[in-house]
């Protein structure tokens, strides 16, 4: 055990760059650390995002009610220019009003089930026989024409579940850190469009079931168990559900154990039937979404920008806890705890600390891709860079956060070796708080790949996973009680200290080149 921690010392340590050490404000660090650890009001911001403003599904109701409880929070606290920056047209939003599902023959029980989003709603409630959809060609779902007006049409198969042994919830190991520490640097990769020409078995599916004119389309997700649910928004033949004037079939994505059960039911031979009482709306006419902007101004660089952020939005099952309710108040947090060190210690900083709150993010980064596409490049429209724009240069690091409750425990640097030993400098006070890993490698699905693909310094951290892909992550159970109190505190702390440090330095944080 001693050498491989040893080991894992070393590699933190090994990257081959010859630099003056950094300066550490240990006195603006301790305040930090009052307000963030012993002060810290993470938890009651993550509750009015979770239990009062949740959901916060992009274009809906809810998320504007939540973003103007977070506009005036942020300005109660002191925050400067705090606007909402618009982007789109994304589309129109969706809410769901009720939902019940039940077996009604040749049993009754009640069904955990959760229409997805974007789905139709019914007109009442309606009942209807279960079909198992046995067809994976064009030529096999002919076999079903004519059939299927009025009918549940299942579409998966009955999935194994397995008893768990060992606990969905983990920590990283120093095994798991070691290797993220010795990971070489990722590949660039580009934006890309991801749609195949011609008809694919897809859309022949759902163009189909349309034709047919069934009840529903119920799945099962490939994972989760133990009532917990995952999914995401509704599938059409073409484009995306939020384009007005879309033919959406209702869709509803049924708990494993249920699901299974009726497909056991009808393989016996036995004919189930199912009632749905699903009522929606549909929102946002004007189709434009927003993002949250806030400033705390800066000094004698005060052109040059440090910005710090997550995404605000959520899907719509559970309140958006773990993603990411935990990102945003983390991020509200720190720029909390940054004005009350301010106010204590009377520095301020040199650059302009900007808070940003993305929407949009679960759809496909399309608010921090607009922001950036707005300030600091010109881009295509997946958001790669076609040419920069003067404020580019002005923008030192992004700090972003949007792996779940877990804590920090180091940073992704995204192949940006320059950085190396400032952020192993900055993290030598927090090692004992379990922060203390640098990795070459990046991760994708967060907002900072907007910031990266233009060739500014954008970054995630490296976060415990804790049950974010086995129990919350997009799913039912995506609620307050799941976050983890230490985890917030301990990941606003140093990301406060992060920001800061970022502000105070004499020239910007280097940078990767720019293709």
């Amino acid at each position: 055990m001693v050498g491989k921690n040893l080991l894992l010392i070393l590699c933190l340590t090994g990257f081959s760059f010859v630099q003056a050490q950094e300066q550490i404000h240990e006195d603006l660090n301790r305040v930090i650390r009052k307000h963030g650890l012993d002060q810290s009001q993470v938890m009651e911001i993550a509750s009015w995002l979770t239990d009062i403003y949740g959901p916060r599904l992009t274009g809906s109701p809810m998320l504007d009610k939540a973003t103007e409880w977070a506009v005036e929070q942020l300005r109660s606290w002191g925050m400067e220019n705090v606007h909402l920056h618009e982007w789109g047209p994304f589309g129109r939003g969706w809410e769901m009003k009720h939902f019940e599902m039940h077996a009604t023959s040749p049993n009754y029980f009640p069904i955990i089930a959760y229409p997805k989003a974007w789905s139709a709603g019914n007109n009442g409630t309606i009942e209807g026989e279960v079909v198992y959809l046995a067809a994976n060609t064009v030529d096999k779902l002919n076999a079903y024409r004519g059939k299927l007006q009025g009918k549940f049409v299942f579409l998966d198969t009955i999935r194994d579940v397995d008893e768990w042994f060992e606990a969905p919830a983990m920590r990283l190991d120093s095994d798991a850190l070691l290797g993220q520490a010795n990971a070489n640097r990722p590949t660039p990769r580009r934006f890309r469009n991801y749609r195949r020409s011609g008809e694919s078995f897809s859309q022949s599916l759902w163009r189909f079931l349309a034709n047919e004119g069934v009840a529903a389309v119920v799945d099962r997700s490939y994972k989760g168990d133990l009532g917990t649910v995952f999914l995401s928004g509704a599938s059409v033949a073409e484009g995306s559900a939020q384009e007005e004037g879309q033919q959406i079939i209702p869709q509803v994505t049924m708990s494993v154990e249920h699901y299974n059960r009726i497909l056991r039911m009808i393989d016996k031979g036995l004919t189930v039937s199912l009632s749905m009482d699903l009522q929606v709306a549909y929102t946002n006419e004007d189709g434009m979404e927003h993002n949250i902007i806030a400033e705390i101004p800066g000094t004698d660089l005060s052109d040059e920008v440090v910005m710090f952020g997550a995404h605000f939005d959520s899907w719509h099952t559970g309140t958006g806890a773990t993603d990411n309710a935990a990102g945003s108040s983390v991020m509200m947090e720190a720029a909390r705890i940054l004005l009350k060190t301010i106010e204590e210690t009377g520095v301020r900083p040199r650059r302009t600390l900007r808070l940003a709150l993305w929407t949009g993010e679960e759809q496909g980064l399309f608010g921090s891709k607009a922001y950036v596409g707005d300030h600091f490049a010109n881009t295509d429209n997946f958001g790669n860079l076609i040419d920069v724009l003067p404020a580019q240069d002005k923008i030192s690091a992004y700090y972003n956060l949007d792996n779940g409750t877990g804590k920090i425990r180091g940073v992704y640097l995204q192949g940006n070796t320059a950085v190396a030993p400032i952020f192993r400098d900055w993290l030598e006070p927090f090692e004992d708080l379990g922060a203390s890993t640098l990795t070459l490698s990046n991760t994708g699905g967060t907002d900072h790949l907007a910031f990266d693909a233009v060739g500014i310094p954008g970054f995630q951290f490296i976060q415990d996973p804790v049950a974010y892909s086995t129990r919350t992550h997009h799913s039912n159970m995506d609620q307050w009680d799941h976050l983890i109190e230490d985890d917030l505190k301990q990941a606003a702390t140093i990301i406060a200290s992060f920001v800061m440090h970022t502000a105070q330095r004499d020239e910007k944080l280097p940078r990767k080149p720019v293709e």
